[in-house]
């Protein structure tokens, strides 16, 4: 057999391992909106919630909704929410926005999280 020929072998099982554990770690929107239910009490919709709404918080600047009060910290915060902030904001709110008002302390579990941040994703 060539080289060719047995490296080829080798490259499919390496591409399916990567493509498995890719998968596997992907985050779980459906787990994340069940999650998110408990969010609602301090971000809902209405005008006296305790938090600010999150419908379409994917792609806006931290801080910036006009009708909510934020923190100093959160309007200075000066990134975009993405997936990545989102999860790591959900993970450990102080560590990601130190000196924000948000009373929840983070999910221990990162993949929770990830959840909750993916489902964030699609809350339009």
């Amino acid at each position: 057999m060539s080289g060719a020929g047995v490296r080829l072998p080798v490259l499919h099982g390496v591409l399916l391992a990567a493509l498995l554990t890719s998968s596997a770690s992907a985050a779980d929107a459906v787990h994340g909106k069940a999650l998110f239910a408990a969010c609602i009490a301090c971000h809902s919709e209405t005008a006296d919630a305790q938090g600010p709404s999150l419908k379409g918080v994917a792609g806006r600047k931290a801080g910036s909704l006009e009708d909510f009060r934020y923190s100093s910290a959160m309007k200075r915060a000066g990134f975009i929410w993405d997936e990545g902030s989102l999860r790591d904001y959900l993970h450990d709110p102080q560590a990601k926005v130190k000196g924000n008002h948000m009373p929840f302390s983070g999910f221990t579990s990162m993949n929770d999280a990830a959840d909750v941040a993916a489902y964030l994703e699609t809350y339009n």
